[in-house]
C-alpha cells in the first residue's frame, strides 16, 4: 500500500484531511438526499458508517508500520475522557426511555400547560420545553414528546403553527445547552476537563438574559389563544427530574446521579401508572439502543483525533485559529482565544448539523486554545456548547427543525425564523464573552 508522508510533529493542514472527508460525506448525502426529497435526509447516513472512509484515509495517510497506526487509532478511541464520555451517553440514554415509560414526560408536558393561562401558552410552551429539555438533557427527545402535543391544539387555539414551533425549538436548545445529563454537557465537559456544575453557572449568565428576552418577545407575539388543558396532571411525574438536577447541581458524580435517576423513574411509575418492574430491563437496553450510534461515533472520532494529532494537522489549526483570532483582538489573547474555541464549534456544528458531534470533534482544539489564551476549563466548554447549540437551532435541515417541521406540518425553514432564543444566545453570549474578558 502506498503512504503518504506525514510527519510527526509537523504542523501541516494536510493532515486534516480525513475530517474533510468525513465533512463531505456526512454533508454531501444530507445534501444529495434532501434534494431527492427524502424526510430527514441528513440523518441518513449515520455518522459511525460516515467515518470510517475517513479513518481508513487517515491510516493510510501516517508514516510507519499499519500496526502501529492501528495502535494509535485504539489508543485515541480508548482515551479515559472517551470512554467516560460513552458510559455517561449509555446511562443517560437509559435514564431518558425509563423516564418516558413510565410516564414522567408526559406529567411534566402537561403540568406546565396546565399552568399557563391562555394568554401566556406561546411562552408557556418555551418554558415547559425548556425545563423539560434540562431535564432530559435532549432537545430531540423533548420535542418528540412537546410537538404532537402541541400540534392537537394549534387549529382549535387560532395560534400561528411557525411561532409555536420557533417557541419550542428555542426551548428545547435551552435545556440542550445548559443541561448537565445532555450529550453536548457531557462532551464539552469531558474534553476541556471542567466540572459540569462549574460549566453550569458560567453557561447560566450567557443563558438567562438570553431566555428573559425570548420570553418578552414570545409573550407579545403569543396573543390570546383559547386553550384549555383538559389532561389530569401527575405531579409525582417531576420527582426524578427534580432530584437528578439537585443532585448533579451540589455536585454528585454523575455516574451516581443518573443511577439513581433510573431507580426513581422506575418506582414512579411503579406507584403511579402500573409500571412492571419486568419492563425495566428491555427499557434501559433501549436506551442504549437510541445512544448507541453517538457512543461508536465518539470512539471512532477519538481515534481518528488521535492519528491526526500525530501526523500535526490539530497542531497546524490551532496555529491558524490563533491567528486568525488574534488578529481579531491582537492585544488579549484570553478574548482572541475565545473567539477561536466559539467560531470552531460554530463552523463545524453547520457541516455536521450535530452539536454532539462538533463538540468530539473540536474539544481538543479548543482546549489548546483555551490553555494558550488563560481560559478556564468551565468557561472554554461553555464556549464549546453554546456556540454549537446556537448553530444545531438555526439549522433548517437540523434534526430539532426537521421533526417540529414534519410533526406540525410547516417548513423547517419557516419555523427557524421564529427560533428567537438561539439569535439572541448568540449575541448575549458574545457580549457577556467580551465584557467577561475585557483588561
Amino acid at each position: 500500500m502506498t503512504e503518504i508522508s506525514v510527519n510527526s510533529g509537523n504542523k501541516s493542514l494536510v493532515s486534516l484531511l480525513p475530517f474533510g472527508i468525513f465533512l463531505a460525506l456526512f454533508l454531501g448525502t444530507g445534501i444529495y438526499l434532501t434534494l431527492q426529497g427524502v424526510d430527514y435526509a441528513f440523518y441518513q447516513l449515520p455518522g459511525s458508517v460516515a467515518i470510517i472512509p475517513a479513518i481508513i484515509v487517515a491510516i493510510w495517510m501516517g508514516k510507519g508500520a499499519i500496526a502501529t497506526k492501528v495502535n494509535d487509532f485504539i489508543e485515541g478511541a480508548g482515551h479515559n475522557n472517551i470512554i467516560t464520555m460513552g458510559m455517561i451517553y449509555l446511562l443517560a440514554g437509559a435514564f431518558a426511555m425509563v423516564a418516558k415509560a413510565t410516564g414522567s414526560v408526559d406529567a411534566s408536558v402537561q403540568l406546565g400547560l396546565a399552568i399557563f393561562p391562555d394568554y401566556l401558552i406561546i411562552p408557556g410552551l418555551f418554558l415547559v420545553a425548556a425545563f423539560l429539555s434540562t431535564a432530559m438533557g435532549t432537545s430531540v427527545g423533548t420535542i418528540a414528546a412537546i410537538a404532537p402535543i402541541a400540534a392537537g391544539f394549534i387549529d382549535t387555539a387560532g395560534l400561528n403553527p411557525a411561532l409555536v414551533a420557533g417557541s419550542i425549538l428555542s426551548g428545547a436548545i435551552f435545556g440542550d445547552n445548559l443541561s448537565i445529563i445532555s450529550d453536548t454537557t457531557i462532551a464539552s465537559t469531558r474534553s476541556q476537563g471542567a466540572h459540569m456544575k462549574d460549566k453550569f453557572r458560567v453557561n447560566f449568565k450567557f443563558a438567562l438574559p438570553a431566555a428573559l428576552v425570548s420570553l418578552v418577545i414570545f409573550s407579545i407575539l403569543g396573543g390570546n389563544a383559547d386553550y384549555q388543558s383538559t389532561e389530569p396532571v401527575d405531579v409525582f411525574g417531576l420527582i426524578p427530574y427534580i432530584v437528578i438536577l439537585v443532585l448533579a447541581l451540589i455536585g454528585v458524580n454523575v455516574f451516581v446521579v443518573l443511577l439513581i435517576g433510573i431507580l426513581l423513574a422506575a418506582g414512579v411509575g411503579v406507584m403511579t401508572n402500573g409500571y412492571q418492574i419486568s419492563a425495566l430491563a428491555k427499557d434501559i437496553n433501549a436506551g442504549f439502543a437510541n445512544v448507541q450510534d453517538v457512543f461508536i461515533l465518539a470512539l471512532f472520532i477519538g481515534g481518528l483525533s488521535e492519528l491526526v494529532r500525530k501526523q500535526g494537522g490539530l497542531d497546524a489549526l490551532t496555529d491558524k485559529l490563533k491567528s486568525l483570532a488574534g488578529k481579531l483582538s491582537p492585544n488579549n489573547p484570553k478574548r482572541a482565544a475565545g473567539l477561536g474555541i466559539a467560531s470552531l464549534a460554530f463552523s463545524a456544528n453547520f457541516f455536521t448539523a450535530n452539536n454532539t458531534v462538533s463538540i468530539i470533534i473540536t474539544g481538543e482544539t479548543a482546549k489548546e486554545l483555551a490553555e494558550d489564551g488563560k481560559i478556564t476549563p468551565a468557561e472554554s466548554a461553555s464556549l464549546l456548547d453554546i456556540f454549537a447549540c446556537i448553530n444545531q437551532g438555526l439549522l433548517p435541515y437540523g434534526a430539532q427543525a426537521l421533526l417540529l417541521g414534519a410533526t406540525i406540518g410547516i417548513s423547517p425553514i419557516e419555523l427557524i425564523a421564529y427560533a428567537f432564543y438561539p439569535m439572541i444566545l448568540f449575541f448575549a453570549a458574545l457580549i457577556a464573552f467580551w465584557r467577561l474578558t475585557k483588561q
